[in-house]
């Protein structure tokens, strides 16, 4: 009995760390990403971010041993790139110019909704059953009321355009995020995550490049605030929470990895009003409840995985544990 104990107190431990790694880097993301962005445009820096943290996870794991990848196994994280970080994480980034960080945090929230009506409409996935489809009906009553007037009960006035853009990007995270189940990518988790990571990064330099971020920005104008969370979100966001959430899906039930997706909301909401000064009224606290009830409803259920996933789930980062998608999409909508 002693051994035993002597075995399991480092793994609980181990668990402790990784699920605390999950929650507050991932959840503080969103704010980090509204720094990064008060002095540098919003493409580029995802772009930047990406591409480094892209090529550190590729050189990692190619030193590891995994097997060069196959150009069908570039064409599939091109297309994944493009769906979550060009478009899912991208237009996160985009959006947070003009929408608190909070608040962004918790539209993304609404993910596993789309998930789970995008598997059930391919007839990939089980009818919504009474439970879940409360839960979308919760979400999207949330949504509408977070971004609704906030004449309604106070917490001030949502950007449409910003807000829509989130509730897109969303959908684009869902969407890459079911593709890349059946995408044709490497064995090697570490190595597909920084194949995804290396052509979305591309894409997102090919955007700033396009919008002409690339021309009109000066680097002398970058704050020394914008470039510590610039490398917060590489080192931290999308390199080592990633990596805690892999272990974890390895390591723990689906169910419980995908509790960050109800919890991260709340991080950043909390972060976002006691350090930038975003609002936190009645309105957006009783939506927030609205959407975080919702997800927890749909992340709570069982549901079938698909081929070759080993649970269901982030944009900053892959796929919802919830709706058995592989983990090599999952890093990120952690923003």
């Amino acid at each position: 009995m002693t051994g035993h104990n002597e075995e399991t107190a480092p793994r609980r431990l181990s668990l402790i760390v990784a699920f605390g790694a999950v929650y507050l880097i991932w959840g503080s993301t969103y704010l980090a990403i509204r720094f990064a962005i008060e002095t540098l445009p919003p493409f580029l820096m995802a772009g930047t971010r990406f591409a480094i943290a892209g090529g550190i996870l590729y050189a990692a794991a190619r030193a590891l041993g995994a097997a060069p990848p196959r150009p069908v196994h570039w064409r599939s994280a091109a297309v994944i790139g493009a769906l979550l970080l060009l478009g899912g994480n991208g237009g996160v980034v985009w959006a947070e110019q003009t929408v608190p960080s909070g608040l962004t945090a918790l539209i993304v929230a609404i993910v596993p909704l789309w998930m789970v009506l995008f598997d059930w409409l391919r007839g990939t996935g089980p009818r919504p059953g009474p439970g879940v489809a409360l839960g979308l009906l919760l979400g999207f009553v949330g949504v509408g009321l977070l971004v609704g007037p906030g004449e309604l009960a106070g917490g001030g006035r949502i950007d449409p355009i910003g807000a829509a853009v989130v509730v897109f990007a969303s959908l684009l995270w869902a969407f890459g995020s079911l593709y890349s189940r059946r995408a044709e990518l490497p064995t090697s988790q570490s190595l597909a995550t920084a194949m995804e990571m290396l052509a979305g990064g591309g894409l997102l330099l090919i955007a700033a490049a396009g919008t002409g971020e690339l021309t009109s920005f000066r680097p002398s104008a970058a704050s020394a605030r914008s470039l510590w969370a610039l490398a917060y979100l590489i080192l931290f966001g999308a390199i080592i929470a990633f990596s805690a959430y892999v272990w974890l899906l390895r390591t723990t039930t689906p169910a419980r990895a995908a509790t960050y997706a109800y919890v991260n909301p709340v991080i950043a909401v909390i972060l976002g009003w006691a350090l930038a000064g975003e609002p936190l009224g009645p309105r957006i606290l009783f939506a927030g409840a609205m959407i975080v009830t919702a997800v927890m409803l749909i992340v709570g259920k069982p549901r079938r995985r698909g081929r070759g996933a080993a649970s269901g789930a982030p944009p900053e980062a892959p796929e919802r544990p919830a709706a058995g998608i592989r983990p090599a999409a999952v890093e990120s909508a952690a923003p």
